[in-house]
C-alpha cells in the first residue's frame, strides 16, 4: 500500500522486520506493479490505450489504467510531461511508462517510529526465558508475555498468537 508516509500493508511489514535486523538504511525496493502481464504486453496495453485517446493529454488517456492519485507520480519518476498530447508520445516513451510501471523503485529511509508501530522486534532474549513458564531465568517470579519478549513473526495474525499464548502461558504460569 502507498501512503501519505510511505509504503505499508503486510509485504512491507513482513520485510520491515527483517530490514530493522539485518540491513541498513535507506534501501532500494523494486516494485512491479502489474506483475501478471510481461512487459510487452503492458507496452501493448499502453499503445491500444493511447490510440484510443489521440487528441487528449496522456494523463487523461491513461486515467482508465492509472490510478488517479498515483499518475503525477508515476509521470514523475519516468519523467515523462503528463500534459503532453498523446500524438506527440513516442514508442520510447510507451516504453519507459512501462519499465516504470514493471520496476517502480522506492527508496526506504526506515522505519516508523515506535509509537505508530504496527508490530515491533526487539525485547527480552529468549535465551534468558524458560520457554516451559516464561518465568525469567534472571529474575525468579518475572514473567514475560506478547511484544517484550524478543520474538516476531510474519504478519497475518502470527503476533497476535505469539501475544495470546505467551500471555496464556506466563499468566497461569505466575498463578501457580
Amino acid at each position: 500500500m502507498f501512503t501519505h508516509f510511505g509504503l505499508s500493508g503486510p509485504a512491507i511489514l513482513n520485510l520491515s522486520s527483517y530490514l530493522s535486523r539485518y540491513s541498513k538504511f535507506p534501501v532500494k525496493i523494486s516494485i512491479d506493479l502489474l506483475p501478471q502481464p510481461s512487459l510487452g504486453q503492458v507496452e501493448d496495453t499502453l499503445s491500444s490505450c493511447l490510440k484510443q485517446n489521440g487528441s487528449r493529454h496522456l494523463k487523461n488517456a491513461l486515467g482508465s489504467l492509472l490510478p488517479q492519485k498515483m499518475s503525477p507520480v508515476i509521470f514523475d519518476i519516468a519523467d515523462l510531461d503528463p500534459r503532453k498530447l498523446v500524438s506527440q508520445v513516442t514508442r520510447g516513451d510507451i516504453n519507459l511508462l512501462a519499465r516504470t510501471l514493471k520496476g517502480l523503485t522506492v527508496t526506504v529511509t526506515g522505519t516508523r517510529l515506535l509509537n505508530e508501530a504496527i508490530i515491533t522486534s526487539g525485547g527480552i532474549d529468549t535465551k534468558e526465558i524458560n520457554p516451559s513458564t516464561l518465568e525469567s531465568k534472571i529474575i525468579r517470579g518475572l514473567y514475560f508475555a506478547g511484544e517484550v519478549i524478543d520474538v516476531d513473526a510474519l504478519t497475518g495474525g502470527y503476533n497476535l498468537q505469539i501475544a495470546f499464548s505467551t500471555g496464556y502461558l506466563s499468566g497461569l504460569s505466575a498463578s501457580l
